[in-house]
């Protein structure tokens, strides 16, 4: 079961925070949307099916749904999903844009099915959404900071497009979803490589080509990003940081004022 909730429509664009239950693990009906949409997932993880592409989408990925474009989406891994949902102006969007992620120029039709975002991106759509939500914000400064989280996502030192054949790319998709089916637990090379049916050198190796970071990093940006969906109704800090998985709030403080560049109450505050 899907809710969409709107946050804000103006002459150019359009936000939706989308909540998913995921209690269907299988692919679901076909659909389409109207308009191409930029979807920044922020809480679970789902998997988006187009056109014989399986995409695994958790919060260290933009995922580009295109303008009459079928897919299908599943939830191989319980406990749901939401998405912060924006559509664009065709005319905004096309300015935004890079050439080469576009099947033509004129048409805003991406070309891939996602790509990795960095941490400022995520700050970006966590500070939209919250400020969104809780009616902190103005229309043009909202317009504004999604218009920097769209040029941020799509720009190329703050992106990255996965590289490597197929056959890796799964590989590295497989081991997403073992990541994500718990952010609080501490992983070894050794468990992930046996879930994914490889060995731990051959895994970092191709989760290095694939998605251009280690393995560890990519888990870590994971579990921030869950700290920013979490952050604003917190009132047990060490708590939370020893939910995902650090070993002390110390520990995690000091990696998301590296990533974000402001302490978690910092962020508490400004959210």
């Amino acid at each position: 079961m899907t809710n969409s909730h709107p946050l804000l429509a103006t002459d150019i664009v359009a936000v939706w925070d989308v909540l998913c239950s995921g209690t269907c693990r299988h692919k679901s009906n076909e659909e389409c949307v109207s308009t191409t949409h930029l979807v920044f997932p922020y809480r679970g993880v789902f998997v988006h099916h187009r056109n014989q592409v399986e995409t695994v989408a958790e919060a260290n990925q933009v995922v580009f749904f295109n303008e009459n474009e079928p897919y299908r989406v599943s939830h191989p891994v319980g406990g749901g999903d939401a998405s912060l949902s924006i559509g664009i102006d065709e005319g905004t969007l096309l300015e935004l844009t890079p050439a080469d992620l576009l099947h033509a120029k004129d048409r805003t039709l991406f070309n891939r099915p996602r790509m990795r975002v960095d941490a400022r991106a995520q700050l970006l759509a966590a500070l939209v959404r919250h400020r969104l939500v809780r009616g902190m914000t103005e229309t043009l400064e909202a317009e504004d900071l999604i218009l920097s989280l769209i040029s941020r996502a799509l720009g190329e030192r703050a992106s990255y497009a996965a590289s490597g054949s197929t056959g890796r790319q799964k590989l590295v998709d497989r081991a997403k979803l073992v990541l994500s089916s718990n952010l609080g637990r501490r992983l070894t090379l050794a468990e992930i490589g046996g879930a994914v049916g490889v060995s731990p050198v051959y895994l970092t190796q191709v989760f290095r080509q694939v998605e251009g970071l280690p393995l560890y990093r990519y888990q870590l940006q994971l579990r921030l990003a869950r700290a920013l969906d979490l952050l604003y109704d917190c009132s047990d800090l060490t708590g939370l940081a020893l939910d995902l998985g650090f070993s002390s709030y110390s520990h995690f403080s000091t990696a998301f004022k590296q990533a974000y560049g402001l302490t978690p109450s910092a962020f508490h505050r400004s959210s």
